[in-house]
């Protein structure tokens, strides 16, 4: 059975939530340590549902793999050994793990807190399906290895200056989701976010709870993890003056009506919520205030979700894209899930980066605007979705704007491809018909890629100015163009990286050319002058990295795992 190259960093989906009072040695276990219960099978089932389904299926590879026979070549013994603590398995000599480990790269997080009843009822559950596989694409065009030459290092080492601690959210890696950092407009006072709930703002160097969501919106959820929680926070540039603040957090499913909808015949996961906050002093150190929801979505599964709201940094009074918001609408698992047809439509909002008026009100549930000078605003199909701005994205994870005003939309792909994107009004980036610069079968083994078709420009589809594949990493974080004063080494360049290594990379701002792939190269890392890998720093091969931004154009680095915050303080020439 072949597994994913993300199978250690996400064997299951999230934490596990089953009431279930017996233990793995309880009524129905059978001599191989599974249990044949329909009681204990059946919680299994549900709670795979609800936590792991959105990662994992039995036909194909997902996020994580399809775990359709897993049980033919595990036991349940040690697969409950490996979920709990797989870094240990692999420490430990198990030629398995090891052997898994050295193939994929990764590590998926540890679960120590799941007690043995919750893991007895999902590996029995899993004991329940055979290999029904989908298999590989029987095709000669499939592509092995995408890029078959490594990234290089570049003669650059960034020294990373420790900042400071944010205060824990769990007790195991990740201890505080942390996962962006701005600067807030006016005072420039540093915030970070966890998605676990709370807001940070930086005050005398210290991280000082702003904003909490659980208290100001008790229906507020954060489990399963991977991208649920409070998921992003954008000041509106006038914020000094009218006091407003925007957020995405995540709510269980039929919390509300949602705006978005699919067809009632399939489940909806959960929703992500957007909403206008209003602070009574905009320069209080703790929020207080009111808040109105602007739009609520449904999702297929737990992932890729509304990763990113944001407005145009770059954008002054009087311009078309002042006050404007941007939101990250992923495809929601929609296509690993067998919806392929939800995405890749504009008469549908996942998969899209939509672009709204959030002080406006002529949208169809009049809570916002939107912009007159949207791309599909005067299109004669009335089913066209007028909010969106681009679309063909599985996973539009983050966006930032180059000092020459080009806006970069940063994908993380399915089994193959991470990319970024220089988009304009009304582009289709492809998902899922693409990955990258490759032809994919979202019909078949979404885990292939092709060569493109001969007639492809008739599709008239916008493709990556960079891309890496999963022989470098397994998710891009989305990172900025640096445009501060401090560090001339970096001028110039965008940096950005790969989530679950800690590797951080650049292109050329210069070489953001439509049609034509930019070079990509590795930057050497310090930490306090010491040559250092992120993995090492932070005691975990799942670093899970962020980046941040400045008003000065300075660039930050969050490490989810240890949950610290450097700042990227000087460059030196490589010794």
């Amino acid at each position: 059975m072949q597994l994913s190259k993300n199978v250690f960093r996400v064997l299951f989906a999230g934490g596990v939530s089953v009431l279930v009072s017996c233990n793995q040695g309880s009524k129905g276990a059978g001599a191989d340590g599974f249990s044949t219960d329909t009681t204990i099978i059946a919680a299994g089932e549900a709670s795979f549902g609800k936590n792991c389904k959105s990662c994992h299926g039995f036909l194909q590879d997902g996020i994580g793999p399809q775990l359709g026979g897993i049980t033919e070549k595990f036991s349940a013994e040690w697969l409950i050994r490996f979920i709990k603590n797989p870094a240990e398995v692999i420490a430990s000599g198990d030629k398995d793990a090891q052997q898994l480990h050295e193939k994929y790269k990764a590590i998926m997080p540890s679960f120590q807190a799941m007690d043995e009843a919750e893991l007895n009822a999902i590996v029995s559950f899993l004991h329940t399906k055979k290999n029904t596989a989908v298999a590989a694409d029987n095709d000669s065009t499939a592509i092995a290895n995408p890029f078959p030459k490594p990234i290089p290092f570049s003669d650059i080492t960034i020294n990373l200056k420790p900042l400071m601690q944010i205060p824990a959210s769990a007790k195991t890696a990740p201890l505080a989701r942390i996962t962006k950092l701005v600067a807030q407009p006016g005072t420039g006072d540093l915030c970070i976010l966890d998605l676990r709930g709370k807001l940070y703002k930086v005050i005398n160097n210290q991280p000082v709870v702003y904003m909490d969501i659980s208290k100001l919106r008790p229906r507020f959820i954060e489990q399963p993890g991977l991208g649920s929680g409070f998921g992003s926070f954008a000041f509106h540039p006038d914020f000094q003056k009218n006091g407003l603040l925007y957020t995405s957090h995540t709510e269980a499913a039929g919390s509300a009506n949602a705006d978005f909808k699919y067809n009632d015949s399939i489940k909806v996961a959960l929703q992500w919520v957007l909403t206008e906050w209003k602070t009574s002093d905009p320069k209080a150190p703790v929020f207080s205030g009111t808040g109105r929801e602007i739009l609520r979505v449904n999702f297929v599964s737990v992932i890729h979700g509304m990763q990113e709201i944001v407005f145009n940094p770059y954008a002054k009074p009087g311009d078309k894209d002042y006050g404007m918001l941007y939101a990250c609408i992923g495809d929601g698992g929609s296509v690993e899930q067998g919806y392929p047809l939800i995405p890749h439509n504009t008469s549908h909002i996942w998969g899209t980066v939509i672009r709204i008026d959030p002080r406006g009100n002529n949208s169809k549930n009049k809570q916002y605007g939107i912009p007159g000078d949207n791309p599909f605003v005067n299109s004669t199909d009335d089913s066209r979705l007028k909010e969106i701005y681009c679309y063909g994205f599985r996973n539009p994870h983050r966006i930032s704007w180059t000092k020459a005003r080009e806006m970069l939309v940063f994908n993380i792909g399915q089994h193959e491809i991470e990319s970024i994107y220089m988009v304009k009004p009304g582009q289709d980036c492809g998902w899922p018909i693409r990955e990258g610069i490759f032809s994919i079968n979202p019909y078949g083994n979404i885990n292939a890629v092709h060569p493109l078709p001969a007639d492809d420009s008739v599709y008239h589809i916008t493709y990556p100015i960079a891309s890496f594949d999963h022989d470098e990493g397994n998710a891009i974080s989305g990172g900025y163009e640096y445009t501060g004063s401090s560090i001339a080494m970096l001028k110039g360049k965008i940096v950005f990286g790969d989530i679950p290594s800690g590797r951080v990379f650049y292109i050329e701002s210069n070489d953001n050319k439509p049609g034509k792939m930019a070079a990509i190269k590795e930057l050497h890392i310090a930490i306090n002058g010491k040559p250092e890998t992120l993995d090492k720093a932070c005691g975990n091969k799942r670093v899970e990295i962020r980046f941040g931004e400045d008003t000065a154009g300075e660039l930050y680095v969050l490490t989810k795992a240890d949950g610290k915050v450097y700042k990227v303080a000087s460059a030196t020439a490589t010794q």
